[in-house]
């Protein structure tokens, strides 16, 4: 009677391992299954062209550069004159075809910064031929020599502007400008771009929207909006109202998940900046 119940708990034992080794391997080759169609389920399709082709403008072919330069502090003064007599003398000179289209110093974040946008009208061959002209002009060089013993440090990128933004163009002041920077997720671009050309009808009303750019070369998937204000109360009223309009709080609800970090430079333009 023993040896009986001893055989039966042994087929049921054996019967039992072979249900869970058969139940583990479906449940494996399901999940690997699955695992396998999520792939295909989350599989992005084959972009036809580059985002820079498909967000900036194609009437013009403008390309741009922003300079970020860090000043000894008791140098600012002095590399401001410096740089202004340079600006004035390189747009005075139809041989090159570039122009400063606004100069800054940061008034609200990293202090005695200046910050230069400069527009290439013609695109990589017009910034080729600049710098192939600079490199032979002396009076050049020796500028960069001395402004060299002014700087603690300097950064560049080369923009593209959206085709949905405003380009550029000398105003009347007196403005404070606000230069704010947003580092994206990669691949993020094109869907920043939809979101913005939507939702840039709700901040121009009091022409505060001077321009958007997008990183060409430099730091990637960077993007700078550039606003103009008569003050930080104008300023102020200005965003707060665009909270008032459809449409807007959408925009903010779809691009903040697209973006890593993000920065906020009030500016005061320099006396030789077309954009006062």
């Amino acid at each position: 009677m023993a040896t009986s119940s001893v055989r039966s708990l042994e087929h049921v034992l054996s019967m039992s391992s072979v249900y869970l080794h058969q139940t583990s391997r479906r449940f494996s080759e399901s999940s690997d299954k699955g695992w396998f169609q999520s792939l295909l389920a989350h599989r992005v399709d084959n972009r036809k062209d580059a985002h820079s082709n498909l967000l900036s403008k194609k009437e013009t072919s403008n390309l741009y550069k922003i300079q970020f330069h860090n000043v000894k502090p008791e140098c600012l003064d002095a590399y401001n004159s410096l740089e202004a007599e340079v600006q004035n003398k390189l747009h005075q000179d139809r041989e090159y075809p570039c122009e400063v289209v606004g100069s800054w110093n940061t008034w609200y974040g990293e202090q005695d910064q200046a910050v230069h946008l400069w527009r290439y009208r013609g695109g990589f061959p017009a910034l080729t031929q600049c710098l192939h002209k600079l490199r032979a002009n002396k009076e050049y060089l020796d500028f960069q020599k001395e402004r060299a013993k002014m700087l603690l440090s300097r950064q560049n990128q080369l923009l593209l502007e959206f085709s949905f933004w405003n380009e550029p163009l000398p105003r009347q002041g007196p403005n404070i400008y606000e230069l704010r920077t947003y580092n994206l997720k990669p691949g993020t671009m094109i869907e920043w771009g939809n979101h913005w050309a939507r939702a840039i009808k709700h901040r121009q009303e009091n022409n505060e929207a001077v321009g958007g750019f997008f990183a060409q070369i430099g730091d990637l998937y960077v993007v700078h909006h550039l606003w103009a204000y008569e003050n930080l109360q104008a300023r102020e009223e200005t965003r707060n109202a665009a909270w008032q309009k459809d449409g807007w709080a959408v925009n903010v609800y779809n691009t903040v998940p697209l973006v890593q970090t993000m920065k906020s430079r009030l500016m005061i333009p320099t006396k030789c900046s077309p954009l006062q």
